[in-house]
C-alpha cells in the first residue's frame, strides 16, 4: 500500500500532521440547514474533512420486522427496527450535491461513506475525492471493488473485521489497481468503552499492512485520540453534533464543536512535543545548563591549603569545575587565595 496518500490538496502520511475527519452521520437530524451548520463548524474548528453517509433505508436493509431486523440488545438503539432507525438517520440524496458545493465554497474537503453500489454512482458524479468504507461494509467485497475502481483513495474502518477480512479487502483494492488505502482501527460499539479499544493495534496494523493507519473513534472524550496519535495514528475520525442535547440516533456519543476543536489543539501540541529521537541539547537547554551544579568554594581557602569537603562543595550554578571531578579535586591544594563563593577552576588548583 502507498504510505503517502493525497486527498484533495492534503497529504496524509507518517511524516505529516494528523488528518481530522468530522463524521456528520445522522447528526443533521434531517434538517438541511443544520447539516450546513455542521459543515461550517467543521471548517471553523480546523478539521480537514467533513464526511457524510450515503444510503437510503431500502438500500441498507429492508422493511421487515422480524427479530433479526431489530437492533441488537445492549446497544443504544435496542428495541428499534433497523428500517425505522435508518428512516430517521439517513441523509436525503438530493442534499448531496448542494452540501458538496457548500463545502467546496467554504474550502473544506467533503466525501462520504457509500453503503451500496448506487451510492458510489452518486458520489462518483459528485467527484468525491475519497471513499470511506464503514466497518459494517468491510465484508461487502463488490462495494469495495467498485469504490477502488474509481481510483480515488479509500479509507477503510476495521471495527468488525478479522485479519483475513482486512487482507481480502486490501487485496480487492490491489486487484482493482488501487493501492491508496488507509486503514482505521475501530470498535463498532457506541459509545466504545476504553478497555475495548486496544490502541496498540494501530502501529501493528501500520507495520503489518505497510499502510497509513488511523482511528475511527466512538469513545467519549479525546484522551483516546491523543493517545492514538502518539502510537502512530495519522487519521482521526470522530462523530460531531452541534449539541448532544439535540438528540438523534448518534447524538449520545458525538463530540460538540468546542470539544472537537480542543481535541485538535491537543493533538497538534502533542505532535510538536513528539519531535524526533535525539539527545542533542537545544539552545535553551544549553543555556539552562548554566543553572545546574558545579564545584564552588564555600569557605575561604588560603594559598597552599588542602581542598576538603568542608571547603568545596557541588552547588548551583554551573560556572565552576564539573562535579564529576570532585574526587580528583579533593586531592589538590589551592594555588591562590580563594574567597567563599568562588567558582572553582583548574588554574585555582595544584598538587
Amino acid at each position: 500500500m502507498q504510505q503517502q496518500i493525497q486527498i484533495d490538496q492534503t497529504i496524509i502520511s507518517n511524516d505529516h500532521p494528523t488528518y481530522f475527519i468530522v463524521e456528520m452521520s445522522a447528526n443533521h437530524l434531517q434538517d438541511f440547514e443544520r447539516a450546513k451548520r455542521i459543515i461550517k463548524a467543521a471548517k471553523d474548528l480546523g478539521a480537514n474533512a467533513i464526511k457524510l453517509q450515503s444510503y437510503r433505508p431500502d438500500t441498507i436493509t429492508i422493511d421487515c420486522h422480524g427479530e433479526e431486523f431489530m437492533c441488537s440488545k445492549g446497544s443504544i438503539w435496542e428495541g428499534q427496527n433497523l428500517f425505522d432507525l435508518y428512516k430517521t438517520a439517513y441523509m436525503p440524496w438530493d442534499w448531496h450535491e448542494k452540501l458538496f458545493q457548500y463545502a467546496k465554497e467554504l474550502g473544506i474537503t467533503i466525501f462520504s461513506s457509500p453503503f451500496d453500489l448506487t451510492a458510489i454512482d452518486l458520489l462518483k458524479e459528485l467527484d468525491a475525492p475519497a471513499y470511506k468504507i464503514a466497518s459494517y461494509e468491510i465484508m461487502d467485497i463488490p462495494l469495495i471493488k467498485k469504490a477502488a475502481l474509481t481510483g480515488k483513495p479509500l479509507i477503510i474502518s476495521t471495527g468488525l473485521a478479522t485479519l483475513s477480512d482486512i487482507e481480502l479487502a486490501l487485496q480487492t483494492c490491489l486487484d482493482a489497481g488501487n493501492d491508496n488505502v488507509i486503514l482505521l482501527k475501530c470498535v463498532s460499539s457506541y459509545p466504545t468503552q476504553y478497555e475495548e479499544l486496544n490502541l496498540r493495534t494501530i502501529p501493528n496494523m501500520r507495520d503489518t499492512f505497510k499502510c497509513v493507519a488511523g482511528l475511527s473513534d466512538h469513545s467519549m472524550g479525546s484522551a483516546v485520540d491523543v493517545a492514538a496519535v502518539t502510537l502512530g495514528a495519522r487519521v482521526i475520525e470522530k462523530h460531531m453534533t452541534l449539541a448532544r442535547a439535540d438528540g438523534g440516533p448518534d447524538g449520545q456519543f458525538s463530540m460538540e464543536p468546542h470539544e472537537f476543536k480542543q481535541m485538535i489543539d491537543d493533538v497538534r501540541n502533542v505532535e510538536k512535543a513528539l519531535g524526533v529521537s535525539t539527545y542533542t541539547l537545544s539552545a535553551k537547554q544549553i543555556e539552562s545548563r548554566k543553572a545546574s551544579r558545579s564545584l564552588y568554594v564555600v569557605e575561604d581557602l588560603k594559598k597552599g591549603e588542602q581542598i576538603t569537603e568542608q571547603k568545596v562543595r557541588s552547588i548551583r550554578p554551573a560556572y565552576g569545575i564539573e562535579p564529576k571531578y570532585y574526587d580528583q579535586v579533593l586531592k589538590m591544594k589551592a594555588s591562590r587565595d580563594l574567597p567563599k563563593g568562588t567558582a572553582l577552576r583548574w588554574e585555582d588548583l595544584s598538587f
